[in-house]
């Protein structure tokens, strides 16, 4: 069939759009056919999202299904942002920020200069890990218990299991394991190196699971079961933690505060207070910050993570203090899921930002996560200083172009 056949069949119902690659002579013609159909039943040009360099035809097999083109966003640069961490080791870096937010490349920029002036911010990861939960059903809340002991008991075996499905997964422990009624949700924790590894983990778990089935009377509802939790919000996961939980802090001279934020220490402590923290509690939040979400979903966005994970990625605690004048600031963030192989990383414009940050490839994912902690410290004062000065409106006033 020839295109016009081809979209005639579409339009007809004749044809499924994931059946165009079968009668195209290749992946970008299926590609052309495809958008060209759309215009047509959307009565719409997709001219600009027909024009694009990446490789759709890599792209095709991985990241993306039934593909009509790209979209595109904005690509700026922060910084230089001097760190003072583990993997990061007194480097000074530039952060590619994919946005469409005008004043927050800006502001974090404002917020690198005054962390490069002052020496550095000082980063460390706390824990490494991916997690899954199944939903198991007994036939009773005893039974339950008696699978939940099953797995304690069995823990060393289920651990070689789990383990000979993978040449980097390792599973750390099965905690908690969740018992409610009949149903037994028991988290499976595992580091997944370079990878963030939700496909990792998810089939070493299913392994395990199949002995779980010949040893008990049991019944597998869902491979996840919302314990895990994965691109939710969860109190589980801001205090058990999952991906890469990290920290960063920085004690800014007074003089730094004054000059480079236009405001006190005092002003920006009270605005942390009353914000990020009685403001978060009062309404239910599970965030203690101001707004971790723009630079994680906008370093997600440069280098190709899982966009969905920006909801864990967004969970964090930010701390102010007055120290003699001076400002000891601080953000935790429990639930990183980033990773430097695998995914959307191999797309070539994820791969090049994650060059400008020394962290493509194997080996590098620790140094990623204090990279991204650090331009959230960035970002995360830079508001919070804007807030406590009055000048946050005035920026996207300026910035913003409402």
């Amino acid at each position: 069939m020839n295109k016009k056949e081809i979209i005639q069949k579409l339009i007809d119902g004749e044809l499924k759009l994931y059946e165009v690659e079968k009668y195209s002579s290749s992946t970008e013609e299926a590609i052309d056919t495809r958008r060209e159909f759309i215009e047509i039943v959307s009565n719409t040009e997709l001219s600009t999202i027909g024009k694009y360099n990446l490789d759709m035809e890599s792209a095709s097999k991985k990241n993306i299904e039934n593909p009509i083109g790209t979209i595109q966003i904005p690509l700026g640069i922060a910084g230089p942002i001097k760190i003072n961490g583990e993997y990061v080791e007194n480097e000074e870096l530039y952060v590619p920020l994919a946005t469409s937010e005008g004043a927050l490349i800006a502001s974090v920029n404002r917020g690198c200069s005054t962390i490069t002036e002052t020496g550095g911010v000082n980063t460390r990861i706390i824990d490494d890990k991916m997690t899954r939960a199944p939903a198991i059903k007994a036939k009773s809340a005893i039974e339950a218990i008696k699978i939940k002991n099953w797995f304690e008991k069995n823990f060393q075996n289920l651990k070689e299991i789990a383990e000979s499905t993978t040449n980097h997964g390792k599973l750390l422990k099965i905690d908690p394991i969740l018992v409610v009624g009949n149903y037994i949700y028991p988290r499976f924790v595992y580091s997944t190196g370079d990878s963030m590894g939700m496909n990792m983990v998810t089939i070493a778990t299913e392994k395990v699971l199949d002995l779980l089935l010949n040893e008990n009377d049991a019944e597998i509802i869902a491979l996840s079961g919302n314990a895990c939790v994965d691109k939710k919000p969860s109190s589980i996961n801001l205090v058990e933690g999952r991906g890469k939980s990290v920290v960063a802090d920085i004690l800014i001279p007074k003089k730094i505060v004054e000059n480079k934020l236009k405001t006190t220490t005092e002003a920006i402590v009270e605005v942390n207070t009353s914000k990020n923290l009685i403001g978060s509690a009062a309404s239910g939040s599970m965030g203690f910050n101001a707004h971790f979400a723009n630079m994680v979903g906008a370093i997600f966005l440069a280098t190709g993570q899982d966009i969905a994970h920006v909801v864990e990625g967004s969970l964090g605690i930010t701390t102010a203090e007055n120290r003699n004048g001076d400002l000891y600031f601080s953000v935790t963030m429990p639930d990183l899921p980033i990773a430097t192989i695998g995914g959307g990383t191999s797309l070539k414009t994820a791969n090049e930002s994650l060059k400008i940050l020394g962290v493509s490839g194997s080996g590098n994912v620790k140094k990623f996560a204090e990279i991204v902690i650090a331009t959230v410290l960035a970002g995360e004062l830079s508001l919070i200083g804007a807030l406590a000065a009055g000048h946050l409106a005035r920026a996207h006033k300026e910035l913003g172009r409402a």
